[in-house]
């Protein structure tokens, strides 16, 4: 199969995206890092936890949520333990398994560090764009999301 180029329009849109999403998760993580001591991967870990029922999730849930793997996702869990806002626990009913719930401490970090984060993301991303261009911005991310969950990767 040819290979599909990018022509120069395409190929500077796609520099402009690519640069527009790293700077923008650059930014949100250093300025939670710099607020409240954590970055913005650990933020998006205890908003999940919030968000179920009891504060708890499977681990292999927690890491499909997040769009982790799960080693990766252990190691922060393991990271958030050491500060007391998740713990570990076993899951009874399957030696392998495991739950991470977060803490009454977690809850108030997240609670200190949701203010900072959404005005950032008002602030780099929703501020800067007029009505239309925000609900395009929607209609774009819910068609790529939908593509990419719904595509296996390639081999």
């Amino acid at each position: 199969m040819a290979t599909r180029w990018l022509d120069d329009d395409e190929q500077a849109t796609w520099r402009a995206f690519l640069a527009a999403t790293q700077l923008l998760m650059d930014r949100l993580d250093r300025e939670l890092q710099s607020a409240v001591g954590f970055p913005h991967a650990y933020y998006q870990i205890m908003v999940r936890l919030s968000e179920a029922p009891e504060r708890t999730m499977r681990m292999s849930d927690l890491a499909e949520r997040c769009h982790s793997s799960r080693s990766r996702l252990s190691h922060a869990v393991s990271r958030l333990e050491e500060n007391g806002w998740v713990r570990r626990q076993a899951v009874a009913a399957d030696r392998r398994g495991a739950v991470a719930v977060l803490t009454d401490a977690g809850l108030a970090a997240l609670e200190e560090a949701a203010p900072i984060h959404v005005e950032g993301v008002r602030r780099h991303l929703f501020d800067q764009l007029d009505a239309a261009q925000l609900e395009a911005l929607g209609a774009i991310s819910r068609r790529l999301y939908g593509h990419l969950e719904s595509t296996p990767m390639a081999g």
